[in-house]
């Protein structure tokens, strides 16, 4: 009885694994190898809503094409920088923003924001690095999109 039960586990774990790779492969074949650049330069409102709600749009939109066919930027500018701030202690947008550097995604951040602002990547905002830091973020949403990323602002 175990085996047959063992037989039956494991007959359903090759199906499954056989549509999970045809899915994946129908996603790669409707969508192809996208590059975006998402644009965030605004308030998260109240609880991040906003940011959280930009995040998640950017992890479906991962699932749909697959993390390995998806070359994604996002920038942040202005009041966009509020999400890597309000992710210093909201464990939420935290877990979000690592589950997208996890998968490859870069976040590019405006140095004429940190100056203008007086923030420091360092102390102010969550994992982000010196080589995370552009000089513009106008600049570099024009760059992107002329090196063919699609634009999207979530």
């Amino acid at each position: 009885m175990k085996y047959l039960l063992s037989l039956c586990l494991t007959a359903a774990l090759v199906v499954i694994a056989f549509f999970a790779q045809a899915t994946d492969a129908q996603a790669e074949e409707r969508y192809g190898k996208q590059k975006v650049v998402y644009h965030i330069n605004y308030d998260g409102g109240p609880d991040d809503k906003k940011y959280r709600g930009a995040m998640r749009n950017i992890q479906n939109h991962i699932n749909a094409v697959g993390a390995d066919n998806m070359d994604i930027k996002i920038v942040l500018h202005g009041n966009g920088l509020g999400l890597l701030s309000q992710a210093k202690t909201n464990e939420l947008l935290q877990g979000q923003v690592l589950e997208l550097k996890g998968q490859n995604a870069d976040f590019h951040v405006c140095n004429n924001t940190l100056k203008g602002r007086k923030i420091s990547y360092e102390n102010d905002l969550f994992d982000v690095f010196e080589e995370d830091i552009v000089p513009s973020g106008v600049a570099e949403l024009s760059h992107l999109q002329m090196q063919g990323y699609t634009y999207i602002k979530p």
